[in-house]
């Protein structure tokens, strides 16, 4: 007979059920053999079936997902013996229980043994009622010191803190379980009291890219470009809430239910999204996409396959050519990476002014003015949107203009300023491909309100915007351009493209792996031949067999 160890990670409390029958159905609705009365389990969210091999399971069409020791079910999966099902706020370790042995005299356990494997899985977190009397003597016994803390230094800070929770833990010692050890409570507690609680390890981890908490106890994160549901988890709403506005303090911005969502961005640069309710059903909601260390340069995205030598010395060219460039891709593609390495081939002696939403780039020139949007107060007051900077720039004696993401009507100022002697600009925008780009502006202009004819808008883009990189996240978790691609001016109504370069998809590997190659076209841009006449020296082999 199989059986489910069921734990509800919310409480910490344990139950154990039979599986029973062929099908054993989970969810919500009453009538399921086990029923889970939760907001995020779906009314049949998956099944156990019963096989000639064994036990298999299927998710259900479930909403938030069916996990298997950490990995999401697609369609169906095995269901070996002591494989931890994680459905919500549950955590069911599935056992199958081998025919009955002949008896043995029993062998006594040792003294507070440590719990099995069953145990270990249901209980590896930190019991809440336990955190939070914990943090309850925290706030007592600092507030008893009478010491002004915000004088005090961030390391020694944390050192006080560390100390009271020991002082703490030891004084409640019966209370805390026995697989727990004391370094690592102090370690999750002062985490949460001084820093931003279970996320403060995963913006430590080199690997990860991107964390997303989407509610309490869900936390995932984006390695090597595929997701990862980690075994991190806030202690309620109320915390994640707290770390919201720990996030936003520094910079002078709120979060309430009048502004439920807010931009922002950490110390190091990381940007960050936050949504509480009443926007968000599943409760606060943040979204982090770190920010690299030491930011990438060309040589980094060569070794991770973006793009080639070659691309990156055409790349490189049209940069210093003074080339106005658009870096279109989806979200988490890779455009503001690609842009802040770009930014670099900016020759030294020029004037930068950038101008984003949140600040991002890290140029490594000295000569750069950097702009931040300001969103409006409470009142809906005094908001400084992009395309206010933007006009504003023009006033600052730029030589080049980059525009961390045009999304609105500063896309109309920004092709412009394109037409008036600032060219060399930078941007990016939300598109799939170079025709989706062109179209995207199209609508991005007309949403300055002008009511410009559409082949005026479409004159300004032939004329302003000379090359247009697209880059994407593939199947495989991978980021590469797909296409580099030239604008080569106006037929009746139609801007004309010639790709430049292109990358072409062979297959997919036995690990699932993208297989294929970027490879040039052929086509030589017109300003290769200018810049040749005018006694620039271009590799001409970066073109292919020229």
């Amino acid at each position: 007979m199989a059986y489910l160890l069921i734990t509800d990670r919310r409480d910490g409390g344990q139950r154990r059920a039979p599986v029973d029958g062929v099908r054993f159905v989970i969810g919500k609705k009453p009538s399921c053999q086990l029923p889970l009365d939760r907001i995020n389990i779906s009314r049949e969210h998956c099944e156990i079936v019963a096989t000639d091999s064994g036990h298999i399971i299927r998710d259900l069409g479930s909403r938030n997902g069916t996990f298997v020791n950490g990995q999401q079910v697609k369609d169906e999966a095995p269901l070996p013996d002591g494989a931890v099902i994680q459905l919500g706020d549950f955590s069911l370790l599935f056992r199958e229980e081998a025919a009955k042995e002949p008896a043995r005299p029993p062998t006594p356990a040792p003294a507070a043994s440590v719990p099995d494997v069953a145990q270990k899985e249901a209980r590896r977190y930190t019991p809440p009622d336990l955190k939070r009397k914990i943090h309850d003597a925290l706030i007592h016994d600092l507030d008893l010191r009478h010491v002004d803390m915000t004088k005090v230094p961030e390391k020694e800070l944390r050192r006080r803190t560390e100390k009271v929770i020991e002082n703490i833990i030891n004084k409640i010692s019966d209370e805390v379980p026995v697989w727990l050890s004391n370094s690592a409570l102090v370690k999750e507690i002062a985490d949460e009291a001084l820093g931003l609680g279970p996320i403060e390890d995963l913006l430590a981890d080199g690997e990860v890219d991107e964390i997303m908490v989407n509610g309490w106890d869900q936390i995932y994160v984006e390695k090597r470009g595929k997701l990862e549901l980690t075994d991190k988890r806030f202690t309620d709403d109320r915390q994640i809430t707290e770390v919201i506005r720990r996030i936003l303090a520094p910079i002078g911005r709120r979060i309430d239910e009048v502004s439920p969502m807010v931009d922002a961005r950490l110390a190091d640069g990381s940007r960050v999204n936050a949504i509480i309710p009443p926007l968000s059903l599943t409760g606060p909601t943040i979204t982090i996409r770190k920010f690299a260390a030491e930011p990438f340069t060309i040589r980094d995205l060569i070794n991770f396959g973006t793009l080639t030598p070659q691309i990156a010395a055409y790349l490189k060219l049209c940069v210093e050519s003074r080339r106005n460039t658009i870096i279109s891709g989806g979200t988490g593609s890779g455009k503001t990476t690609l842009l802040n390495v770009l930014s670099a081939y900016i020759p030294t002696d020029e004037r930068i002014v950038t101008i984003e939403d949140a600040a991002e780039l890290k140029l490594p020139q000295e000569h750069v003015v950097s702009l931040e949007a300001k969103p409006p107060n409470i009142e809906g007051k005094g908001g400084i949107p992009i395309r206010q900077l933007v006009i504003n720039s023009l006033r600052m004696r730029p030589d080049r203009i980059i525009v961390g993401e045009c999304r609105g009507a500063e896309a109309l100022d920004m092709l412009q300023a394109m037409n008036t002697g600032h060219d060399g600009s930078l941007t990016t925008i939300h598109a799939n491909a170079p025709r989706d780009c062109l179209a995207r502006l199209e609508t991005l202009v007309l949403m300055a309100g002008m009511e410009l004819p559409t082949r005026a808008i479409r004159d300004q883009i032939s004329s302003a915007i000379h090359t247009i990189i697209q880059i994407a996240r593939q199947s495989d978790g991978k980021r590469r351009i797909t296409s580099v691609t030239e604008i080569t001016g106006m037929e009746q109504d139609i801007i004309t493209l010639q790709e430049v370069y292109k990358f072409e998809q062979t297959g997919v590997g036995a690990r699932g792996e993208v297989v294929g190659a970027h490879k040039p076209t052929g086509a030589i841009p017109a300003f290769v031949h200018e810049l040749r006449k005018r006694g620039h020296k271009v590799d001409m082999k970066i073109f292919g067999n020229v």
